[in-house]
């Protein structure tokens, strides 16, 4: 699917796609795509997390999933995780396991800085549910703040032409050969120029989050894109 999305709608659609597709393969290997009717326990299992994550009342009103699915999620995070907490070597290694034809590293570092919202080198379950419903079952306009925060790499409100580019080489590493047809080396960097133009309106080199949100919400394919996940939970 992703290279056949890649071939028919650019490297900026792909993007996006691979944002949520990624975060798919975590829940693959967390094992949860596909819920057991089996019963589950009213309270989580904390006592032996080293971090404990907030109760589910509060965050079954912070997030769109039910009671049911963030006891499930959590047990899956807990075996995989029995810390409580994902660092980044764990990240890279979850991602080089589904992709292991190219170099996820790069990538698995921006989508880990992505989920890290409080930016202290680990990601809770808080921050991987929180993440986690926005990209499966947030709004448009939610979804698309997100992403914006994963391309702007140094958190200063704006995209650059070289963020937007770190962010498609680091796509380009692990998914490009694998592509049909093999995208050729420039050719992250011809996609950038262009999207990048425009999303930049006001041509001052820098894309903003009112301008990165109305050029997606202008383009059909990265809408069409914000939908191809969202009943996989």
């Amino acid at each position: 699917m992703l290279s056949a999305i890649w071939e028919t709608e650019g490297l900026q659609t792909v993007g996006i796609v691979v944002l949520v597709f990624a975060s798919i393969k975590l829940l693959h290997l967390l094992g949860l795509i596909s819920f057991s009717e089996d019963s589950v326990e009213d309270e989580l299992e904390l006592s032996a997390v080293r971090h404990r994550p907030e109760g589910l009342e509060q965050l079954e009103s912070q997030t769109r999933f039910s009671r049911k699915e963030l006891q499930i999620l959590y047990r899956g995070f807990k075996n995989e995780c029995p810390s409580g907490v994902v660092n980044e070597e764990t990240f890279k290694e979850i991602y080089s396991q589904f992709f292991p034809q190219g170099d996820a590293s790069t990538y698995a570092h921006f989508l880990f800085n992505a989920f890290d919202t409080d930016h202290n080198g680990s990601v809770s379950f808080e921050d991987f549910v929180m993440g986690l419903s926005i990209l499966l079952r947030g709004t448009v306009q939610e979804k698309l703040n997100w992403a914006f925060n994963l391309y702007d790499i140094n958190k200063d409100g704006y995209i650059t032409k070289e963020e937007m580019l770190d962010i498609m080489k680091a796509i380009y590493d692990m998914m490009g050969k694998c592509t049909y047809p093999v995208l050729k080396e420039e050719t992250p960097r011809q996609h950038v120029e262009v999207f990048f133009q425009k999303m930049d309106k006001n041509k001052d080199g820098v894309v903003t989050i009112d301008e990165f949100i109305d050029c997606c919400q202008n383009d059909e394919n990265i809408m069409r894109s914000m939908h191809l996940f969202e009943n996989v939970l």
